[in-house]
């Protein structure tokens, strides 16, 4: 009776300390978070730009390539390591190697830094999508309040053209009235003279699309602001700003508990809405000429320029999201003996599947919209932000029915924003909740305070020049820094632990059976193609550098030096961890460069706890330890410490596929 109530109570206790921190409902709530982080803006507005710009479907080569000797590697690598210890990155990495314990906080803060800027973009295509609700989309004509004099759209040029006249000031003027708004004088109907030279009157004023001009001047008022004068506040982007966290802070109150059941929707409606889209496009005219153009004509000869290598293996690097620290954050609340493995390759190489599919939807409009417009698609291209707010727009108000298209659009984006952000996010909770464990019974204050600390500093974004602090962001926060974290992590994990350790740790206590092949594979990247692939990467990263800029705008020196301290905030934490280690004197010589004990599975580590065999993650006294896992059962229990050697020194010994050592 007395050892069944023993039984009883360890059982209570047990599933106390689960409720506290949390774990998936299902392996699909798992799977569907990771495939949402991993699948986000990048996939549906970078990924086609640069197939298009690097010889079609000849990226492929490179961009496979790269997913087998960068990306995929990384992504499993992390997968395992957060789901053997069930920690975030700041509190894994102490245990792991305490040298390099500030590697954990610096992807905690790479996060940080990301989150602020990322749900910037989620407000941007909140204000789109309340835009969207109207009858004629603002953003497909010139005769708004907003609209700049320079404001024109492909029809009314062609309408003025055709009466030998051109578009201006939302009216056909002469060619000596438009001239003279470009600072000239008319030499003829079709020229323009100035004191040395004449050249066309077409083009020689500056133009600029009606859904440019949105953009611009009505969502981000930039038009006349600089560094130096950033203009006012702009409300309603505050409004959606505030509203993209409160929807973040309200899926995320229970850590995964809540927002695993969330991501049912979030990860799984964009593909409805990309299926959708697709068939639209297809059936568009031009849409053919937008295929052909994207993926249709591969030029191999791009292959043979680093740049396009470069750019192949950077979107893999970044669309997988690794070093961030979320990765390791979403697989700690997974099940001991998950098959992450599995999971890992299923999602790099959806991922990756979803971003070509993402290719012939945007294409197929793209093309259409050339056809429109009588350009080519060349012309209509674009990357980033653009294509999202700008080319993507202008082609819906060519639709039957533009608002329903529009509408559709923007809540694929929000949808795959949230996903990236919900990790992101919970990356920093979970950071918190480790580190400060009395948090974790205060889950929603903490979470809502996170949300508007972070909504806090990305106000200033929400002024009129906002533009130039958010792109300020974009270009350093997580640039050549989160490459850096990621051929730390590698060298830490493969060499200093040791890759046969970690494969130890996967395959006999997680129990994830690793054929032959793989177990191969994974040593070849791990230890030799991965981190020369990551180097690569980071010395390319910094031969192509370029200043941050936007649009024509270049950033001031003092800026981009800003900038470069926006970098180094997270890679700071590397040094100042060391520092940590040093000044708390526990560990010493080889000690810092050895796994802690306490580098061990979830349940294993609160045994020991409540058994009193650690304090502060250092054994005490005497204890036992019978392996758990059943396909290496121990007859007979080990001894902690074992029987002292001949110098008296303890000597601690560890059960077969335990290998961790002090």
């Amino acid at each position: 009776m007395g050892k069944e109530k023993t039984k009883e109570v360890t059982s209570v206790e047990s599933s106390v300390d689960e409720e506290e921190r949390g774990e998936w409902g299902n392996q699909c709530e798992f799977f569907l978070s990771c495939l949402g982080y991993a699948v986000g803006f990048g996939n549906v507005w970078r990924f086609p730009y640069l197939c298009y710009k690097n010889g079609g479907a000849a990226f492929l080569i490179p961009y496979t390539i790269m997913l087998l000797c960068a990306g995929l590697p990384l992504f499993f690598l992390e997968l395992a390591l957060g789901q053997y210890v069930s920690l975030g990155p700041n509190i894994l990495f102490p245990k792991l190697v305490p040298f390099f314990g500030g590697l954990g906080w610096a992807m905690v803060m790479l996060s940080l830094l990301v989150a602020i800027y990322y749900n910037m973009i989620l407000a941007w295509t909140f204000f789109y999508t309340f835009a969207s609700f109207t009858s004629e989309l603002p953003w497909g004509h010139c005769n708004n309040y907003f609209n700049s004099l320079e404001c024109y759209t492909e029809e009314l040029a062609a309408s003025c053209r055709n009466q030998s006249m051109y578009y201006y000031n939302s009216t056909c003027v002469s060619s000596e009235v438009y001239c003279k708004a470009a600072g000239l004088k008319a030499l003829n109907a079709t020229h323009c003279q100035s004191a040395a030279s004449m050249k066309l009157a077409e083009g020689a004023v500056s133009r600029i699309s009606a859904s440019e001009d949105y953009f611009r001047n009505r969502m981000l008022g930039v038009t006349g602001t600089t560094w130096d004068d950033m203009g006012e506040m702009r409300w309603e982007l505050v409004g959606c700003l505030a509203l993209s966290w409160v929807l973040v802070a309200a899926c995320m109150v229970k850590g995964v508990k809540s927002s695993g059941k969330v991501v049912y929707f979030t990860a799984l409606f964009p593909y409805v809405v990309l299926v959708i889209l697709f068939i639209r496009g297809i059936t568009l005219k031009g849409a053919y000429t937008g295929i052909e153009f994207y993926i249709l004509k591969p030029n191999m000869t791009r292959l043979t320029e680093i740049e396009v290598w470069n750019d192949a293996a950077t979107q893999i690097f970044y669309s997988l999201g690794s070093s961030f620290g979320g990765l390791i954050t979403l697989a700690s609340y997974n099940k001991f003996k998950n098959n992450c493995m599995r999971d890992a390759i299923i999602i790099a190489f959806s991922n990756c599947g979803t971003s070509v599919f993402a290719g012939f939807v945007i294409f197929s409009i793209l093309g259409f919209l050339a056809t429109e417009l009588g350009v080519e698609v060349k012309d209509v291209v674009s990357s980033g932000s653009g294509l999202a707010f700008v080319v993507y727009p202008a082609a819906v108000t060519h639709m039957p029915v533009p608002p329903v298209w529009s509408l559709l659009f923007f809540f694929m984006l929000i949808s795959l924003g949230l996903d990236s952000q919900f990790t992101m996010v919970e990356t920093i909770a979970t950071a918190l909740f480790d580190q400060f464990e009395f948090l974790r019974s205060k889950k929603p204050q903490v979470v809502g305070t996170l949300c508007i600390s972070l909504f806090l500093c990305g106000l200033t974004m929400c002024l009129d020049g906002g533009i130039y602090m958010f792109e300020l962001f974009n270009w350093y926060s997580a640039g050549i820094s989160v490459i850096i974290l990621g051929i730390i992590e590698l060298a830490v994990v493969a060499y200093i632990y040791g890759f046969k350790k970690f494969m130890r740790n996967i395959s006999e206590e997680m129990g994830i059976h690793v054929p032959l092949p793989l177990y191969i594979y994974w040593a070849a990247t791990w230890l030799v193609i991965t981190p020369v692939a990551l180097v690569i990467i980071l010395v390319l990263s910094i031969y192509y550098y370029t200043p941050a800029y936007f649009g024509s705008y270049i950033y001031p020196l003092r800026i981009q030096i800003l900038g470069w301290f926006l970098c180094l905030v997270s890679l700071v934490f590397l040094p100042l961890g060391t520092i940590y280690v040093f000044a708390k004197g526990d560990k010493r010589g080889k000690e810092l460069f050895t796994a802690s004990p306490d580098f061990c599975p979830h349940h294993v580590r609160k045994e020991r706890e409540k058994d009193g065999e650690f304090k502060n993650g250092q054994p005490v006294g005497v204890f036992r330890y019978t392996y758990d896992n059943e396909g290496y059962q121990e007859p007979t229990a080990k001894i902690y410490p074992a029987i002292p050697a001949v110098d008296n020194s303890p000597v601690y010994s560890h059960a077969p596929g335990y290998s961790n050592h002090i």
